[in-house]
């Protein structure tokens, strides 16, 4: 089986990317077809994360083992096929391509082509520019900034409730309260 996966960014608009890759290769495979892709250089820690419709980060694999101690699995991009963690179309994953600045593609299971195979992974449609690999860091700090600025001006006054209360509101009961 043939899985193609289309990939988008937030950052450009028109970017998108759609690859397609047996079904039985390795994530490190899907991870060196997507940044041949775009480009980037492979020297870079990277992750996927099986994602729910909602885009919640559900199961990580980890270009490397980090050592975890935990007693959830660990999934090595190496060591796991693709087909043992993606098995439906409409399937969503994010792959982290900037661990520092926690830039990500959003990914999708478009279609399973059944009676195909695939040797090498195959990029297959290729519009717009990907985002740059690297970000200046003081650029991105200053875009950060911006970004909780207008986050926090979208908080008016009436965010955390009213600033006056009718006595009668509350109910009853609270009439016989003494405070000290």
């Amino acid at each position: 089986m043939v899985y193609r996966f289309k990939i988008v960014s937030d950052e450009v608009d028109n970017f998108c990317r759609e690859i397609e890759i047996d079904s039985d290769a390795n994530f490190l495979e899907l991870r060196n077809a997507i940044l041949d892709s775009v480009g980037y250089t492979k020297d870079e820690m990277s992750s996927f994360f099986l994602c729910d419709e909602a885009w919640q980060k559900c199961e990580e694999i980890t270009l490397e083992d980090m050592g975890s101690s935990s007693d959830e699995d660990i999934w090595i991009m190496e060591d796991t096929h693709i087909n043992e963690l993606v098995e439906e179309e409409g399937q969503r994953l994010i792959f982290v391509f900037d661990y520092l600045t926690e830039r990500s593609f959003f990914m999708e299971l478009k279609s399973i082509i059944t009676g195909k195979t695939l040797m090498d992974p195959l990029c297959t449609r290729k519009e717009g520019k990907a985002p740059n690999q690297h970000v200046d860091l003081d650029e991105f700090d200053a875009r950060m900034d911006k970004k909780a600025a207008a986050a926090l001006e979208d908080f008016d006054a009436d965010f955390y409730g009213d600033t006056e209360f009718n006595e009668e509101e509350l109910g009853e009961g609270f009439d016989d309260l003494t405070f000290n």
